[in-house]
């Protein structure tokens, strides 16, 4: 049985800057995904593919990008991309593939970075709780840490894992549960119960990764139809819909179903 109570609350409060209470049971820690959930980057992910895509002639239209590549971090969208064509792709070119789309991502960010309704204050709202945050994403953590910046929340998340921490990417749970290791350690002595944690995707692929980790999943709209986010424990259309009593609440019942 899980056990319910979270003490030595001081400490975690201590741990997160700018917490104004503690966490209370049920509800350990969020882990969020970036792109899709936290700021609304698909598209520019897809035009810097393509400014490195196009000149080898593997361009691909959006439709085909949201079909085929969202979910994949920058290796494996690269790997699949070259897949599809028949033709090689040695190690050192992945590298400076990646290097270039990196590159051309950062001069779209400069521009601006979208985010969705409700992202910013659900999570200074969490953080204000004393609740433990992270990000596990499929991109470099070096622009996760951009993205983050961006909207004004530097310090909310304890750890960030990007693409580049992982040998595997999503629908692989090595990302996840990455993330939850590192949460531990920051968090130690305190208990991070993985029952008592959950995990906001946007898509298929992110859902099944945290799934397969042991996590609740909150699939968020945002890419994806609500159709396909079926194996999620709950969909919203936008994170305005969720607050902490709803993720308390979708534990308890996911508890009640395991027991």
């Amino acid at each position: 049985m899980v056990n319910k109570t979270f003490n030595n609350h001081t400490l975690v409060e201590n741990f997160l800057t700018g917490a104004k209470s503690c966490p209370e049971p049920g509800l350990h820690a969020v882990i969020f995904d970036c792109d899709g959930v936290l700021v609304d980057t698909e598209p520019l992910h897809y035009q810097a593919f393509q400014k490195v895509l196009g000149p080898l002639g593997l361009g691909h239209d959006y439709n085909r990008y949201l079909e085929h590549f969202v979910g994949f971090d920058d290796r494996d969208a690269f790997v699949q991309a070259f897949e599809e064509a028949g033709r090689e792709l040695s190690a050192p070119s992945l590298r400076r593939l990646i290097e270039a789309k990196s590159a051309a991502l950062a001069e779209l960010v400069a521009q601006g970075t979208p985010t969705f309704p409700g992202v910013v204050e659900l999570v200074k709202s969490l953080e204000h709780r004393g609740v433990a945050m992270a990000v596990a994403s499929g991109a470099l953590r070096h622009e996760v840490e951009a993205f983050v910046s961006s909207l004004g929340l530097n310090g909310a998340f304890r750890v960030i894992v990007g693409a580049d921490d992982v040998k595997k990417s999503k629908p692989d749970p090595e990302t996840y549960l990455l993330a939850l290791d590192r949460l531990r350690a920051a968090l130690a002595p305190e208990r991070l119960d993985t029952p008592n944690c959950l995990a906001i995707e946007d898509t298929p692929a992110g859902i099944h990764s945290a799934k397969s980790a042991g996590l609740a999943v909150v699939g968020v709209t945002n890419s994806f139809p609500a159709a396909e986010l079926t194996g999620a424990d709950k969909v919203v259309g936008s994170l305005s819909d969720l607050d902490f009593q709803a993720m308390v609440t979708l534990l308890e019942a996911r508890r009640q179903e395991q027991r």
